[in-house]
């Protein structure tokens, strides 16, 4: 079998070679990479049933999709089900649901894990139901797939006709395809997600052993830890329960625990004797295997860069109006930057001042300021009468008119041929930009239209 080739007469926008559609239950739909998913498939043409726990039926609504009342009906008719819920149950739900479903279809899960769940499959899918464990290797709030690792565990003979159509679909959607044994999987993922999580979550235990003041400390702080205090903040941002069940349910975290400790007490011991030699061995040592300290410095270099870029753009902005996202909330606040520190970023509107925590925003570039401002405000309307010069295309001067940034759109709504000198008579429908002066945009418009040979009706002589 081609692992990347025939789709087996389906297509990535979920049909047969004719025009049927794919049916997909995602069990966990509800949820955050459920509803992520959902969206997904739905986009791919897929006809898309969520099922969750909670009952609600409120967000399976809102993404346009039906929520399954009868789940044991809806698993015998899908053609896909993934499985995306918490990994302690991840197992129950796969013993559940495998038995109940139809031959020619796959059984597909979504866990931060993959011996157990795909050992699940193994053992409780009926024969003729293809399995294949995955792991996306990013959370619900990326927009799309591109450039996203997608991991996946195919099991030979298990997998023939619906790995290739998932793996076209994932990488044609931009994402990189990782094949791997689960076992081989969670061996890595002990530590790119166990070893990471853990030493992330103790720091911040640590601040919470010592009473440290983390706000305060970011008054004294430098890029790499401002960064590494993000991290660690992002972390225990998250859903504890996911993150437990990260470290309880790989059964190599254990091991990777052990390893790190150990390495912790050693320094921790050679910095209590004072011996500096020791220490730095260590360190040369461990550089030593990383190998590629010189592109981990240029990555690093990068991102504390484009840190220290933004906050000069805004010290720079000083003066001028600019948009900041908050990365929070997801409010656009608009308004004049009136002052800039390392902490708090200040802006003006009209009377109204605001102040916002530097490391909470981003700022806008020109272009989404504007397409905020065009969602957001309302636009003044103009209607300008020109007379069109002879020769002249009515359509190419609204493409000219449309070019000024002030405008938000333009369109013709109405022409006329009896002038008498047989000139032709076109309106224009102008949206002008919500927060600029619309009398002074359509004078400008105006004589931009005397510029190009255009008389205006009711102010120029016919």
């Amino acid at each position: 079998m081609d692992r990347r080739g025939t789709t087996c007469g389906r297509d990535e926008k979920g049909r047969n070679g004719g025009s049927e559609t794919m049916k997909m239950l995602i069990i966990g739909g509800t949820g955050g990479m459920g509803q992520w998913f959902t969206k997904f498939f739905l986009h791919h043409g897929y006809e898309v049933i969520v099922w969750g726990s909670s009952g609600k039926t409120e967000i399976a609504e809102q993404m346009g999709v039906e929520f399954a009342t009868d789940l044991d009906k809806e698993i015998g008719e899908a053609d896909v089900v993934v499985i995306t819920v918490p990994i302690d149950i991840t197992a129950r739900v796969i013993k559940e649901t495998a038995p109940k479903m139809k031959k020619g279809s796959l059984l597909m899960d979504l866990t931060s894990i993959k011996a157990e769940p795909v050992n699940a499959m193994r053992e409780f899918a009926p024969e003729g139901v293809e399995i294949l464990g995955t792991h996306p290797m990013f959370g619900p709030s990326i927009p799309t797939l591109q450039g996203q690792i997608v991991i996946m565990s195919p099991t030979k003979g298990r997998c023939e006709k619906w790995f290739p159509i998932m793996h076209g679909l994932f990488e044609k959607s931009g994402a990189h395809i990782e094949i791997i044994d689960p076992e081989e999987h969670d061996k890595f993922v002990s530590v790119v997600q166990g070893l990471t999580h853990f030493a992330y979550i103790t720091i911040g235990t640590t601040f919470k052993s010592l009473d440290f003041d983390i706000s305060k400390s970011r008054r004294f702080m430098s890029p790499v830890y401002e960064i590494m205090v993000d991290f660690v903040g992002r972390i225990l941002g998250q859903n504890p329960y996911l993150y437990a069940h990260i470290q309880m349910k790989n059964e190599q975290v254990l091991n990777v625990h052990e390893a790190f400790i150990n390495e912790c007490n050693l320094l921790s011991d050679i910095v209590r004797e004072q011996d500096t030699e020791a220490f730095c061995k260590k360190m040369t040592d461990a550089a030593a295997h990383f190998k590629d300290t010189a592109s981990a410095l240029h990555r690093s270099d990068k991102l504390i860069n484009s840190k220290i870029a933004e906050f000069e753009e805004m010290i720079a902005s000083a003066g001028k109006e600019r948009g900041l996202l908050h990365t929070y909330s997801g409010v656009t606040h608009v308004g004049i930057i009136e002052k800039v520190t390392p902490l708090t970023v200040t802006l003006s509107r009209g009377d109204r001042t605001i102040a916002l925590r530097t490391e909470n925003v981003r700022l806008l570039t020109d272009a989404e300021l504007k397409k905020w401002k065009i969602n957001t405000l309302n636009h003044p309307v103009r209607d300008i009468s020109a007379l069109i010069p002879a020769g002249a295309d009515p359509a190419t001067i609204e493409k000219v008119l449309s070019c000024d940034e002030r405008i938000v759109s333009v369109s013709i709504i109405d022409t006329y041929t009896g002038i008498s000198d047989n000139r032709l008579s076109t309106t224009y429908r102008i949206n002008i930009l919500g927060d600029l002066p619309a009398a002074e945009v359509q004078e400008d418009i105006e004589e931009l239209l005397r510029g190009l040979g255009c008389g205006i009706r009711g102010h120029d002589p016919i």
